[in-house]
């Protein structure tokens, strides 16, 4: 649809699947959201030197190793073990918590059911604290109560969905503001520059 409308450059952030660029028959930058989140932790998080990276499926272990390598932190991961079909899945944790701060990462949250379920198990295991970060913050159906019971120190998300709503209806949601990012992916491609530097350095 894109595309047929006229579309002739696409710039985006962490798709959930990298092989969506491939279904264009343009040009995609796909931008991380990971400089912009490698920052807050650094600048938010006081004790992030004891922190261990956390990804809340199998699925996203490389981007936590990606973040964890980045902050020389140890990463762990949390596995959905299934017995039977249709059986609900319980949550194995993979790796030591105890006595770090643990910060949960995923790609995008939508009933946030996995990363609150997520966040009790590390806790249980010993983690001081969670932290929750996500490029894109959804949020749909019982989220944002799901937030407002979980025990998380904070939920941070970007703003490639508009939050002022979010964070209205939940204190815990805070913001990392992207614009920046587009701005200069923009102001690169328009320029004939590389926009690979954004992919590793956050613009401001």
């Amino acid at each position: 649809m894109l595309s047929v409308a006229g579309a002739d450059h696409i710039i985006t952030m962490d798709l959930h699947a990298s092989q969506i660029q491939g279904f264009f028959d343009i040009p995609v930058d796909n931008l991380y959201a990971e400089p912009a989140v490698l920052k807050w932790i650094k600048e938010n998080i006081a004790e992030w030197r004891n922190s261990i990276i956390v990804s809340p499926d199998a699925g996203g272990a490389k981007r936590v190793t990606s973040i964890a390598d980045r902050l020389n932190v140890e990463f762990a991961l949390i596995h959905k073990e299934r017995k039977k079909a249709n059986e609900v899945a319980s949550m194995v944790l993979v790796g030591d918590v105890k006595d770090r701060v643990a910060i949960l990462v995923d790609d995008m949250a939508d009933t946030c059911g996995t990363i609150c379920h997520a966040a009790e198990k590390l806790l249980e295991a010993g983690a001081t604290r969670v932290y929750a970060i996500l490029t894109h913050g959804i949020f749909s159906g019982p989220a944002i109560s799901r937030i407002n019971n979980a025990c998380f120190e904070a939920v941070v998300v970007t703003n490639t969905i508009p939050q002022d709503g979010h964070m209205k209806d939940c204190p815990r949601i805070q913001c990392i503001d992207v614009s920046m990012m587009f701005a200069e992916a923009v102001r690169r491609t328009h320029n004939g520059e590389s926009v690979s530097y954004l992919f590793s350095n956050v613009p401001y």
